[in-house]
């Protein structure tokens, strides 16, 4: 956790009264079940307040910021802004893949570049930094990593994976395409949906995600992705 420690402090100007908050945060579930004799906490409940936080700050942002935009114009907005993806992204913009502590299978089966493990953690993080400084900490980290995307319009679109696939599966005629839930986890407040979709019977791609919708939007890119990769 040093090294982590010292990236927070060079690259955001953060330092963690409570470093155990920042632990928890960058343990996974992998981690701390592979380890239970040691009692270790991992980073669901965090999660859990941070997704809370955020979803509070980036609403009030758009809010002040697009005075003309409608209600469901601004939802479309904040929806694309927090969704797993862009979240994951703004893990890797800040480096915290490789500080996350994995269990050796997660870690194996490539959980360090998984989307819904990164975006988690940027919650995470965010749920810990809330605990220990505020929230007025979390909004000033967020106008440091995130707002200045949202300023430049990156999240003015929302893409539609499930679109693209069908119109590009359909080019020359059509093709049946299905998504189907093949795994369920997580309580009620924190659901992981794990999603195939397939074309003609035949399956293409997985996705995850914390609704069907985004799982379904997750399976839609990866098969999308390696259409495009032939």
């Amino acid at each position: 956790m040093q090294a982590l420690e010292k990236k927070l402090q060079a690259d955001f100007g953060i330092v963690f009264k409570d470093s155990s908050l920042l632990e928890t945060a960058f343990t996974h579930t992998s981690y701390a079940n592979e380890h239970r004799l040691l009692n270790i906490s991992h980073n669901e409940r965090l999660e859990f307040l941070g997704d809370a936080v955020l979803q509070l700050l980036i609403s009030r942002y758009l809010f002040a910021k697009f005075p003309k935009k409608p209600e469901g114009d601004l939802s479309k907005m904040r929806s694309m802004i927090v969704r797993e993806e862009s979240l994951a992204g703004f893990s890797k913009d800040c480096g915290f893949e490789s500080f996350i502590k994995l269990g050796k299978g997660e870690e194996k089966s490539g959980g360090r570049d998984r989307e819904t493990i990164l975006g988690d953690l940027f919650e995470a993080f965010l749920g810990a930094l809330d605990l220990d400084q505020g929230i007025s900490a979390v909004e000033k980290f967020l106008n440091q990593v995130m707002i200045p995307k949202v300023e430049a319009g990156d999240y003015e679109r929302v893409k539609d994976y499930k679109t693209a696939l069908q119109e590009k599966l359909q080019v020359n005629g059509p093709v049946q395409i299905s998504y189907r839930v093949i795994n369920e986890t997580g309580p009620a407040h924190n659901k992981k949906f794990e999603v195939v979709v397939s074309a003609d019977g035949q399956d293409l791609s997985q996705g995850q995600g914390k609704s069907k919708k985004l799982a379904e939007q997750a399976a839609a890119k990866t098969a999308l992705d390696q259409l495009r990769r032939g």
